[in-house]
């Protein structure tokens, strides 16, 4: 039975169902465009989530007919109220914001794209391990076109997601793909009906979480720290996590369950 989880502020919902938990932005009428409590609440969760050994699998989405429009320029932008005190000096650190957050997550993230994610939303999505998008999805590669760039590392995946030709033509031209454009460049796994989106993002989410969760984690971290170390080193550190691996409960399980022919039950242990 799916339990809301209380987030701090109504702009962001949280809904657990088994070991699935599912992050909505929740500002439609703004086409979700990310508020600084948003931000906070949703770094917040993701790291509760990452500890969380009953949660295996989160999917983030947006409520409405839009992903994320980006950062809340009305809010933020030059005609903004500014506070009358004078702001702390410090260093420029972005350590527990939510892209950061996102991308040294070991817990699978599937984004429910259900519709279009610009600037900082589309740098939300690419930092989701897999997309699944909605038929009136899109992605709106514009920063260029408001005198910005993809301040949430757009820059550093959009390359190595689609190529530095690609990459190239969506940020110099300003580009916006819809769903099957977006498909065919590589950008999302699967386009399907928009009434299924979370129907079969919730789907890919149990079949992940019925895996062995520490296996899943550790496969993800290694794919991540992979992409800066050389195929020695990467061997190296595999051989450390498969150690760590075989001598757990859920190592025994899966083999037993495999000459028994059964499913396994995982437990994380």
């Amino acid at each position: 039975m799916a339990t809301m989880i209380e987030t701090g502020t109504e702009e962001l919902l949280a809904e657990r169902d088994g070991n699935v938990l599912t992050l909505s932005l929740n500002r439609p009428e703004r086409l979700n465009a990310i508020s600084g409590p948003m931000l906070r609440n949703l770094s917040r969760l993701l790291v509760d989530a990452n500890r969380d050994p009953e949660v295996r699998v989160v999917i983030l989405t947006g409520k409405g007919r839009g992903f994320c429009s980006g950062l809340d320029l009305v809010d933020s932008g030059p005609g903004a109220r500014q506070s009358a005190e004078k702001p702390v000096q410090q260093l420029f650190d972005l350590h527990d914001s939510a892209p950061t957050v996102l991308w040294n997550m070991d817990k699978p993230v599937i984004c429910a794209l259900n519709g279009a994610a610009a600037g900082y939303g589309m740098d939300l999505a690419l930092l989701c391990d897999m997309r699944i998008a909605g038929e009136n999805a899109k992605m709106a590669a514009v920063t260029a076109r408001r005198n910005l760039l993809p301040e949430s590392g757009g820059t550093w995946l959009l390359p190595r997601l689609v190529g530095w030709a690609k990459a190239s033509e969506m940020f110099f031209r300003g580009q916006t793909l819809n769903a099957e454009q977006c498909k065919e460049a590589g950008l999302v796994n699967e386009v399907v009906p928009n009434e299924a989106l979370m129907d079969v993002a919730m789907e890919w989410a149990q079949e992940i979480a019925l895996n062995a969760p520490m296996a899943v984690q550790a496969t993800k971290r290694m794919m991540r720290i992979g992409l800066n170390e050389t195929y020695e080193t990467t061997v190296d550190h595999l051989m450390v996590h498969l150690r760590t691996l075989f001598a757990m409960d859920d190592f025994k399980e899966g083999v037993s369950a495999f000459l028994e022919r059964r499913t396994p039950e995982f437990t994380g242990r």
